[in-house]
């Protein structure tokens, strides 16, 4: 499906923000 590959890519990027995020504020 597309909308699932589409989701997956979302949140794989959002959590790659929160990892960058974090590692800056620490």
């Amino acid at each position: 499906m597309f909308y699932m590959d589409l989701i997956m890519s979302l949140i794989f990027m959002i959590l790659l923000l929160i990892c960058v995020l974090v590692g800056v504020a620490f």
